[in-house]
């Protein structure tokens, strides 16, 4: 092994031997190092190791029926990662351990391909946790996994909190039942709260696994990143989301010019049409060594994108979170982050991707959207510098994962219910699921519980022979097996040419807007609808350029708890500099310290433990602007709460906008609320019921249980090339939750419908914690005469929503210049108005 690293002029980092070390010894761990530093390595090396030390090892690389059996299963959360992570692992058994045979198996793995593993499995398998799940449900799978050594599940911040997570965690609870002695080791870089992330990945059952036990690995070698923003020559004192991005092209594309090799990351598909369409545009002559990665495209152009990038045929390619992990692309020198990210561990991730190997340093540009991004990515690198990251928070028994899973263990060979129960509380997502919710479970597969018991399709689960329970036909074994899985994304068409040549997939809520004749860009390319037929979108080129760009569902992220605590650090140092004329050191926050001296004279810069609010009458009616900066879906459940409770008393209209920093409520005539009700506005209690009653609560769960529906099996996507739609799916599940909500009001999965909606929509505990922390600040009500550069982005925001999106833009321009021509004149005016602290 060490001459391995020796014949490429490496030295193994500490902790790579330390993971070495205790793999050897039998333990299982962690590995939480930063991007680019051989984590891969340090989990691989120690099961290799091993083999080629085992005997009757072979020196020379074996065909498949002499090669040793499964003992390495390495798990990624992105199928899009497999290819090149066989490669990189077949590098090293190529050298170390020849007679070792490491192949991958995803979705996107071919017939032929399935057909050879389905006879024997490779040693070493990449995998998913959704073709993970298909292998344990074969009948064979005792067998096939019985010399199992190792799992290693890579990426694991992006599965941990996630019902994929929870997927996994009961896949590796199998496998270790399957597998006596079980070797478990994870792979992160950016995740807060380690401990509990190793205790969801270990669980209680296996090697070195008991609560509190494993190794956790660490570094504290970190690669120098130099974090530098586009800052406007011009910063606009009115700015409003998404208006500024294109208008910082040329600064972008004379970046992309000094670097070999660069990643532009946008946060939306839609915007990664626009960034690419932009940029083939300004470097015309250079459209060729420009390219578009995106979870919608075909799977072919993906590849060949991802191929172009490792051989430096591209130099620039525009992406979204579908090139964030784990794929060594070690040209790039340069990634550009377009828009705010939102998330501190995010901006770590993907400025990772810059600089991808030991020894060299990651360069990263930030492009604001609009002028309060540049905020938020100077608070993100103050972050950065301190080490910061969000932490994940583990999901609790998620009863349609569990049923699922019940189903796979049961179509692969069955299970006595008491034996599966212990393996399954040894998972941390269920180690407390009560005997109640266990009984429950087992009646669900069984029969569908009291309510579906006559119909014959929900009894997927029967009594067998000898105790065991097993599925009930091959016609369920196998609609099971093609709709396994919890990802529930909404109904898509493929879009074709007439030929037949796929682009890729479009959400059907965007096509069914469109009629035959219409353009719209999607793949780099301007296309013209021609037709829907059989569940895709048959398209032409377009003559004319297209401005129409697909809209994705999924797209918004709201600004982190660390990320938004971190802005109003930085918000109290502009209203520092403003006070003391000394800069700040940060170059974003010097060049938006003109519009923070416009709300300063028009308004406030509210301290971090104030809440503005602002009072504000113009032609559309009576405003109030509030500013918690508690993240977009926060201020989504405040808002709704707050009208609410604002009109209880009166019977008035109120239309509401929100975004990261703040919200607004608005009403034609007077908003029935003085200075000093704010505080009882704000209070927590009676929060549950006040937020039910406010956002009709079933009828947010009604549309939550498609999903829920969706994973435990109630509906089904049906077979390739006839899969159902969103509409059919969405009313096939509502016709259920209508059936149990009436007959069967108890029914678990109705309630963790209710609870998935609190906390995943609403995000119940961050606002009940949010208005906690109101309730400790200083309420500050101001009575700016017009609209202020914080309450603006705002006030666009919800004019968005009523016009289309070309009179929008010139009404919120339109706007803006008479606000900003009113001058020191209007200033001055306001910073005499009537202000009240509550």
């Amino acid at each position: 092994m060490e001459r391995w690293f020796e014949s490429r002029g490496w030295e193994p980092f500490p902790f790579q031997r330390e993971v070495w070390r205790r793999y050897l010894a039998g333990e299982s761990g962690l590995v939480h190092v930063a991007t680019g530093f051989g984590k891969t390595l340090a989990a691989w090396l120690g099961p290799v190791i091993e083999g080629a030390a085992a005997p009757g090892a072979r020196a020379v690389p074996a065909k498949r029926g002499d090669a040793p059996p499964l003992a390495v299963l390495w798990i990624t959360p992105m199928r899009a990662l497999a290819q090149d992570l066989v490669k990189n692992l077949r590098e090293v058994t190529g050298e170390v351990a020849p007679g070792w045979l490491v192949e991958g198996r995803t979705g996107d793995t071919s017939s032929t391909d399935r057909g050879r593993q389905s006879r024997q499995l490779p040693t070493a398998l990449v995998t998913t946790p959704e073709s993970l799940s298909v292998l344990l449900s074969r009948e064979d799978a005792a067998e096939r996994f019985a010399h199992l050594q190792c799992v290693v599940v890579d990426e694991w911040h992006e599965l941990f909190g996630t019902k994929r997570g929870v997927q996994t965690e009961l896949a590796l609870a199998r496998l270790r039942r399957l597998a006596p002695g079980l070797r478990t080791w994870g792979l992160s870089a950016t995740l807060g709260n380690l401990p509990e992330a190793m205790v969801s990945l270990l669980g209680s059952g296996g090697a070195g696994e008991a609560d509190g036990g494993g190794a956790l690995v660490e570094s504290d070698r970190r690669r120098t990143l130099e974090v530098r923003s586009v800052v406007p020559r011009e910063i606009e004192c009115f700015p409003w989301a998404g208006h500024m991005g294109l208008r910082l092209l040329d600064e972008v594309a004379a970046a992309l010019d000094t670097a070999r090799t660069a990643l532009v990351f946008t946060n939306t598909r839609a915007q990664a049409e626009r960034w690419y369409q932009a940029l083939c545009y300004a470097r015309y002559d250079d459209r060729e060594g420009i390219a578009l990665h995106h979870g919608s495209l075909d799977r072919e152009q993906r590849a060949e994108v991802e191929a172009g990038l490792a051989s430096g045929r591209y130099r620039a390619v525009v992406a979204t979170s579908s090139l964030d992990l784990g794929v060594d692309f070690s040209p790039v020198d340069l990634v550009v982050h377009v828009g705010s990210p939102k998330g501190i561990a995010r901006l770590a991730q993907r400025a990772g991707r810059s600089g991808h190997s030991p020894g060299l340093d990651s360069r990263l540009l930030c492009v604001p959207t609009h002028a309060l991004e540049l905020v938020e990515f100077a608070a993100a690198r103050e972050a950065l510098e301190r080490g910061a990251a969000e932490p994940r928070l583990p999901l609790r028994r998620p009863l349609d994962v569990l049923a699922q899973h019940i189903v796979t263990v049961a179509v692969g060979g069955g299970f006595v219910p008491a034996e599966l129960l212990a393996e399954v509380r040894t998972t941390h997502a269920f180690r407390d699921l009560s005997d109640g919710e266990w009984a429950w479970a087992l009646d669900f597969t069984r029969f569908g519980g009291d309510t579906l018991s006559g119909y014959e399709r929900f009894a997927r689960v029967v009594e067998g022979k000898g105790g065991k329970l097993v599925v009930a036909s091959r016609r369920i074994a196998r609609d099971h097996r093609l709709n396994i899985g919890t990802i529930v994304g909404y109904g898509s068409l493929d879009v074709k040419f007439r030929n037949g040549r796929r682009l890729g997939s479009i959400e059907e809520v965007f096509v069914s807007r469109l009629r035959p004749g219409d353009a719209f860009t999607f793949s780099g390319r301007s296309l013209e609808l021609v037709k829907v037929e059989d569940a895709a979108a048959i398209v032409r080129a377009a003559s004319n350029p297209a401005t129409l760009v697909p809209r994705w569902f999924g797209g918004r992220m709201p600004l982190s708890n660390e990320l938004a605590e971190a802005v109003r650090r930085a918000m109290a140092a502009v209203k520092r500099t403003l006070e003391t004329g000394e800069s700040t050191g940060a170059p974003e926050l010097d060049g938006v310290a003109p519009l923070f001296a416009r709300q300063a004279a028009v308004s406030r810069i509210p301290e971090p433990d104030e809440l503005l609010i602002e009072r504000v009458r113009t032609r559309d009616g009576d405003h109030a602007f509030l500013f918690p900066l508690e993240g977009r879906l926060v201020h989504e459940g405040l808002a709704a709460l707050l009208a609410w409770r604002a009109t209880r008393a009166a019977r008035v209209t109120v239309t509401q906008s929100v975004n990261d920093w703040g919200l607004e409520l608005v009403t034609r005539g007077q908003l029935p609320v003085g200075d000093d009700e704010w505080a009882a506005l704000l209070t927590p209690e009676g929060l549950l019921e006040d937020l039910l009653a406010c956002l009709d609560g079933s009828g947010l769960a009604r549309r939550h249980f498609r999903e829920i529906a969706r994973v435990a099996g109630l509906v089904q996507q049906g077979l390739p090339g006839a899969r159902k739609g969103q509409r059919q799916l969405q009313a096939s599940a509502g016709l259920v939750f209508d059936v149990l909500t009436e007959h069967d009001p108890e029914n678990l999965l109705l309630e963790q419908a209710r609870r998935e909606v609190m906390e995943r929509t609403l995000e119940f505990t961050r606002l009940r914690t949010g208005l906690e922390q109101l309730r400790e600040r200083r309420i500050c009500v101001e009575r700016p005469g017009s609209l202020t550069p914080l309450g603006f982005p705002l006030w666009a925001e919800r004019v968005r929503e009523r016009v289309s999106s070309e009179s929008w833009e010139d009404r919120v321009r339109q706007m803006a210049d008479q606000l900003q021509g009113r001058g020191t004149v209007a200033a001055t005016g306001a910073r005499g108005a009537r202000r009240r602290k509550a």
